[in-house]
């Protein structure tokens, strides 16, 4: 179930986008991702960079658009919107923080975290996903200089990237766990 509410105002915003303005899309990202966030706080959990992220680039790009240039196509949002993602989870692997960490400290038993197989799991975790990241945004930027291109073969790479991230995230705990009996109870679950 976290995984989902991890991807809830990245989803909703693409629901959202396929068929209102850029704007209402945007802001129904950054109140989804601000419900997120609220919902940890409730439940005394850690502030998620990837959540207080996503509600500040979501909400931040709807008042752009809306206040001063609301000229972009969806393109350009999704494109700012993946780059802005991109930047989230480099910064969190910049700063030794991968974002998947701050998830997986919530799952884990205290002692499993010092384990060194814990946090390089996290660290694969992360660049999954922000391999995914890049190919969204690889995909965004092939309908932008290959106009030609069928809508329907970005949003199909997009997904499949997410997917994949999304499959390996739940698969990849359960190999180290397998490979690394020792430290089962080390890797984050899915």
């Amino acid at each position: 179930m976290m995984i989902f509410l991890i991807l809830a105002p990245f989803a909703t915003f693409t629901a959202l986008m396929l068929v209102t303005p850029a704007a209402i899309s945007l802001f129904a990202g950054a109140a989804v991702a601000a419900a997120t966030v609220a919902y940890d706080i409730h439940r005394r959990r850690s502030i998620k960079m990837l959540g207080t992220g996503a509600a500040v680039l979501f909400g931040t790009l709807g008042a752009w658009i809306t206040l001063i240039d609301g000229n972009w196509s969806a393109t350009e949002v999704r494109l700012a919107v993946d780059i802005g993602t991109l930047s989230i989870a480099l910064f969190s692997i910049a700063i030794r923080q991968p974002f998947t960490l701050q998830y997986a400290r919530e799952t884990v038993d205290p002692k499993i975290l010092q384990l060194p197989g814990f946090r390089r799991a996290n660290y694969v975790l992360t660049l999954a996903w922000t391999g995914a990241f890049v190919l969204m945004l690889i995909a965004n930027l092939l309908t932008v200089y290959l106009p030609g291109l069928p809508f329907w073969v970005g949003l199909g790479i997009g997904f499949a990237a997410r997917n994949s991230a999304l499959h390996f995230t739940k698969w990849y705990p359960k190999y180290r766990r397998a490979k690394y009996p020792v430290a089962a109870t080390a890797m984050p679950t899915a």
